[in-house]
């Protein structure tokens, strides 16, 4: 496979991902509340807002004129939300009622720069690890 076939069909995972986030985020932000940071002002309308954002990003992936500033986005999204991934794992709050282990947190913390790098290879803003075709 190219990788530009790699590309493609990571680009369609993660935008699959990020629609289904932001659904998600918008048909049960209260889920979302209890691991937004105390300092996030306004944390309802935040929540709201990004599950707006992960459905425009998904689109914009998928929109070849707007997939590097979708892939740009969306990796300083992942950036963004880490704080809210750091407080769940740190203060082990439960979300729907679900408590999650260290088995779930660690592995989430540890691969959020991969979805960073993730957002910026699909949409072709590096092409790391993989040097240019020629």
């Amino acid at each position: 496979m190219t990788r530009e076939g790699v590309r493609r069909g990571m680009r369609w995972a993660m935008a699959a991902f990020y629609a289904g986030a932001g659904a998600f985020h918008l048909s049960a932000p209260d889920a979302f509340l209890a691991i937004t940071p105390e300092w996030v002002p306004f944390p309802r309308q935040v929540v709201l807002g990004t599950g707006i954002c992960e459905i425009a990003g998904a689109a914009a992936l998928l929109t070849p004129r707007l997939r590097s500033v979708a892939g740009l986005m969306l990796a300083l999204y992942a950036i963004a939300v880490f704080p809210a991934n750091i407080k769940h794992a740190m203060e082990n709050v439960p979300v729907a009622g679900v408590t999650l282990t260290w088995w779930y947190h660690a592995p989430r913390l540890a691969l959020q720069p991969v979805l960073v790098w993730w957002a910026l290879f699909c949409s072709g803003v590096v092409d790391w690890p993989s040097p240019a075709e020629r």
